[in-house]
């Protein structure tokens, strides 16, 4: 709970004359990137190992979709219970629990012996991250106030995440080469340095003397329709959109849904307060981060068939390809934040949805002769600064005049339109791919040309979310 007298962009006082709390500082940063990284490597490492551990472990093409799907379900599903848990119990206590759980279980999923064991683990280690990223974020926005040094800071945390997706797929690469095992005890002594860092760098929780109690109703209400509405989404494909199973699935998370507005509605401690969930700037940032990630999610999945299918590109090789993305997006996040406060959120968010926009529209230039140099590299090159300037605007727009008791919360809010996106966003392109496919076997393009076309659509639907940004009381964008 915030403690009174405190404002929401890290200051403390009661007047005018307000003295700001000095931030955690670069050390303590650096413990929140590294956890950032090491979620963003284990999210991109896996999809190169998945041949190899289906072979080792003698497990079925079903099955082994669970060792991704798992982790989506865990991460998606406990997104707002983990944002609510660190805001009530402490984002330091929440952060460092996470990660620890995240590293234990990495290091039993190289172990696991068989596919069942190894799913169970991926799904563990999803909760941990659906509670490890919406207590790191709001870690930053809590300890850094609101402007240009929250900014540089959100660039940075951006920058992490970038280097570790584009890392985690050359890591993969590397590591599957001697054991698809490695690829899972990578993220370990990355979990070990940043808890035992953190527990010397990072600020301690506050000790309020009131405490909301959990929204358990709210909790069990929320948590059930997000993994029902995840797994119905990563199982249609195989069940089919219009299957008895699939439709049986959208009613009981819509059911679960409606029940949790009224469980919200009535509760005097919301797990979500109605009121947060409908305002104007959290819609638009939520909406537009629900297409950027998106479209993003099925542009690699898209990518990534086409290099390797159609130009017979290695694993390696082809997330080699993705590498000038995770550069290009290194090197300008950490200028995101300040360009932001310089001309106006909504403004860098516009600007790089229409450099995505335009990255994907470069995509239609490939073919089967096409060239890494000519062709590959500026889609790679346009995508990365399209992210930088996005990625870490969005983040402070999701967090921007929303009090410190809710910053967990609105991350949480964030990161989990971020997976519905995903799931969504790839579901429909991979139906529109498949459909090409098949209407046209003698056309290796036919399927991805229909699917790029959808990305495009959904990047430009997604700028209409910028236009609730414009007129934020307090920002420059009003």
């Amino acid at each position: 709970m915030k403690q009174t007298g405190e404002s929401t962009t890290g200051t403390v006082g009661t007047g005018p004359v307000a003295g700001v709390l000095p931030s955690p500082g670069t050390p303590a940063l650096l413990v929140l990137c590294a956890a950032h990284f090491m979620d963003a490597i284990d999210l991109s490492d896996v999809g190169v190992a998945l041949p190899v551990i289906q072979r080792d472990l003698g497990m079925s093409s079903g099955s082994l979709q669970w060792v991704v799907s798992a982790y989506a379900l865990g991460y998606g599903g406990f997104l707002l219970l983990g944002g609510r848990v660190a805001d009530l119990f402490g984002r330091r206590r929440a952060f460092l629990t996470a990660v620890a759980v995240f590293g234990v279980v990495s290091a039993l999923g190289a172990l696991a012996p068989n596919g069942g064991l190894l799913v169970a683990a991926r799904l563990i280690k999803g909760i941990a991250a659906g509670f490890l990223a919406p207590a790191a974020l709001s870690l930053i926005t809590t300890g850094w106030p609101e402007g240009p040094r929250r900014g540089r800071a959100l660039g940075w945390y951006a920058t992490a995440g970038a280097c570790g997706f584009v890392g985690g797929l050359v890591l993969g690469g590397v590591l599957t080469e001697v054991s698809w095992r490695l690829v899972f005890a990578l993220p370990v002594p990355i979990a070990a340095a940043a808890l035992l860092a953190g527990l010397r760098l990072l600020p301690a929780d506050r000790r309020d003397g009131a405490r909301d109690r959990i929204d358990v109703p709210g909790a069990l209400t929320a948590t059930g329709a997000l993994v029902l509405l995840v797994y119905a989404l990563t199982r249609a494909p195989s069940h089919g959109w219009l299957s008895a199973r699939t439709l049986v699935l959208y009613v009981a998370a819509a059911c679960l849904l409606g029940l949790f507005l009224r469980v919200e509605s009535r509760a005097p401690s919301p797990l979500v307060p109605l009121p947060f969930l409908i305002r104007r700037a959290t819609a638009g940032t939520n909406l537009t981060v629900f297409a950027m990630w998106g479209a993003y999610t099925s542009f690699a999945f898209l990518a990534t068939l086409y290099l390797q299918n159609v130009l017979d590109w290695t694993p390696l090789q082809t997330a080699g390809a993705f590498v000038p993305l995770g550069l290009a997006n290194g090197a300008l996040a950490p200028f995101a934040g300040r360009l932001a406060t310089r001309f106006g959120v909504h403004r860098t968010i516009a600007a790089g949805m229409l450099l995505l926009a335009l990255s994907y529209a470069l995509f239609f230039r490939i073919g089967p002769d096409s060239s890494f140099l000519t062709v590959v590299l500026p889609v790679m090159v346009v995508n990365g600064i399209g992210t930088a300037a996005t990625f870490p605007a969005l983040n402070m727009s999701a967090v921007a005049g929303v009090p410190d008791r809710d910053q967990g919360l609105a991350g949480a809010l964030l990161n989990t339109f971020m997976q519905i996106g995903g799931a969504v966003v790839l579901a429909l392109v991979t139906a529109v791919d498949e459909a090409g496919q098949r209407a046209h076997r003698s056309d290796p393009l036919a399927g991805y040309g229909p699917g790029t076309a959808v990305i495009i659509a959904v990047v430009l639907a997604g700028l209409g979310g910028t236009l609730l940004l414009r007129h934020r009381t307090g920002s420059r964008d009003h």
